[in-house]
């Protein structure tokens, strides 16, 4: 990716030592964040009661979100230009705590739609920035450790965040839940201004200056390739319960095990994988995403046991949730001068890749079933796997 003269930006030299409070101050802001991103699947149905809407309106909360980071992680540098990286997390910060009171406030629906944009932006903000803020904390040359922490935010929020919030609701009422959370994350804010140090603006003045970095050699060709691997992903996982709901005897319970069973993988492939990607990444980038497609495909293959399901479920997890520290590691090592850029294009790619295996998905699964659903995929998983490690091999 380094085919002009390198930008200098704040992030040039290692960092003597790791920071870790910073680092845990990272895992608790993604943590928190995507614990609030998904809060409304734990409470959909108290919740469109208290508004007066349908399950499916209220299930709406969720999709803003994620449609708000295709427009606010590749400008969000661009609004803030020379704005320091600490300082925009703490107010990216204090945004998610405003959003979540004014959920547990919120008389209707559409207040609850602009109060869960405000979090989109937030969320987007953070995965856009968190790369940048990572290397200073952690040194370029132990990103991929850095961004471990980060990850591993996500993976504890699927493994406990999103299940705490459904046991509080049924302790306390559902606005409650998001008055708890909104309180959790200003104190975060805190927390943040204390244990981050200033990490000045990197150069993302101009949207001319994301085409170029995409325009270098290899880069387009591996952000192509992190898009299938995200959207083949994606189109299995949307849909997990339908090929779980195949396997015979299977009931509502088991379905919970196996999924808490995915995060639980996840959780430990990030610890494991983070503490080994700067040294392997070229490795993982492309083994990774073939072993999820070899899980993918283990779905439709492994129906009939529970046993061999949960053991492909827990693979699944213990790779994808480290797919993250992949990319951005790739981003480090191939485009250390702009971070920033990289980071909103891996953001970028994360939410159409989403946004597309919903449309898609969603078409295949009511047309030809979850089976074939499954089959396109595993496809695309192993070009997402070919086109990323080729990018690799791409020198300017």
């Amino acid at each position: 990716m380094t085919t002009t003269a390198p930008i200098p930006t704040a992030v040039t030299t290692p960092a003597e030592r790791m920071r870790y409070g910073g680092l845990i101050a990272l895992m608790m802001m993604g943590f928190l964040l995507v614990t609030a991103e998904f809060l409304p699947n734990g409470v959909l149905t108290e919740m469109a009661d208290g508004l007066g809407v349908t399950p499916g309106q209220a299930g709406q909360t969720v999709t803003v979100t994620a449609l708000v980071g295709l427009v606010v992680a590749p400008t969000i540098g661009l609004i803030f230009p020379r704005l320091d990286r600490r300082s925009l997390l703490v107010w990216m910060a204090l945004a998610a705590g405003v959003s979540n009171l004014v959920v547990a406030i919120a008389p209707n629906l559409l207040i609850v739609l602009i109060a869960r944009f405000l979090l989109g932006a937030a969320i987007s903000a953070f995965w856009s920035m968190s790369i940048t803020v990572a290397a200073a904390l952690a040194g370029p040359e132990r990103l991929g450790r850095g961004v471990m922490f980060t990850s591993a935010g996500v993976s504890l929020a699927t493994v406990a965040g999103v299940p705490l919030g459904v046991m509080l609701a049924e302790l306390v009422d559902w606005r409650a839940v998001f008055a708890i959370a909104s309180g959790l994350m200003l104190l975060l804010a805190v927390a943040l201004r204390a244990a981050l140090p200033s990490v000045p603006a990197a150069e993302a003045s101009s949207l001319r200056l994301l085409v170029d970095t995409l325009r270098r050699p290899g880069i387009g060709l591996g952000m192509v390739g992190h898009v299938l691997v995200v959207l083949g992903h994606f189109l299995a996982y949307t849909y997990v319960r339908l090929a779980l709901e195949r396997i015979p005897g299977v009931d509502a319970s088991t379905i919970v095990v196996l999924l808490a069973l995915f995060g639980l993988g996840g959780l430990v492939g990030n610890i494991v994988i983070g503490l080994v990607i700067d040294r392997s990444f070229a490795f993982f980038a492309v083994f990774a995403p073939v072993v999820i497609a070899a899980s993918v495909l283990s779905m439709l293959l492994l129906s009939g046991t529970v046993l061999g399901v949960a053991v492909v479920v827990l693979a699944w997890g213990f790779f994808f949730s480290s797919w993250l520290i992949v990319v951005n590691t790739w981003v480090g090592h191939r485009m250390p001068d702009r971070l920033e850029a990289g980071g909103s294009l891996v953001v970028v790619g994360f939410q159409a890749a989403i946004t597309l295996a919903a449309g898609v998905g969603g078409l295949l699964v009511d047309t030809l079933g979850v089976e074939l659903v499954y089959v396109v995929g595993t496809a695309a998983l192993l070009v997402g796997a070919v086109l990323f490690g080729a990018s690799n091999r791409v020198r300017g």
